[in-house]
């Protein structure tokens, strides 16, 4: 009976780790064009599916070559592969770069504006800090 339970709550532990749309992702430009996917591995993909990252469970962002190129912290402190602090996204979505400056914000629909409030993006689905640090903080570039 105890392997049983123990094989229940592995397998209810397993689910709760997965997310609910197993899908990728989809990173969109500010024409609806598809930019790119996020998988729900972490993998990132370019618009030709091409491999260009890796964002880990523990917030390490790495580029095609597997360098560490960046980390978001749980706080949403982003930094770069020298642990500079770059950015910030704060709980609301706000993005704010390494001087505190107001850069943008990630809407809870995934939509992606600059300072001025114009649309940029989208993110539908990817998690806040990780669509801050594509779209502001070019991790990937």
């Amino acid at each position: 009976m105890k392997k049983l339970i123990s094989a229940i709550m592995m397998l209810v532990l397993m689910a709760a780790a997965m997310p609910a749309n197993a899908q990728a992702q989809v990173l969109g430009g500010s024409n609806n064009q598809t930019i790119g996917k996020v998988e729900s591995d972490g993998t990132i993909r370019n618009a030709n599916n091409s491999t260009i990252g890796k964002v880990e469970r523990d917030g390490t962002i790495r580029n095609a070559n597997n360098s560490k190129v960046g980390k978001i912290e749980s706080d949403g402190t982003i930094r770069n592969a020298n642990n500079s602090k770059i950015g910030k996204v704060e709980s609301d979505g706000t993005v704010r770069d390494g001087n505190n400056s107001k850069v943008g914000k990630v809407e809870s629909d995934g939509t992606i504006r600059n300072a001025n409030n114009s649309t940029i993006g989208k993110a539908s689905g990817v998690d806040k800090k990780l669509a801050a640090a594509i779209f502001f903080m070019n991790v990937l570039k």
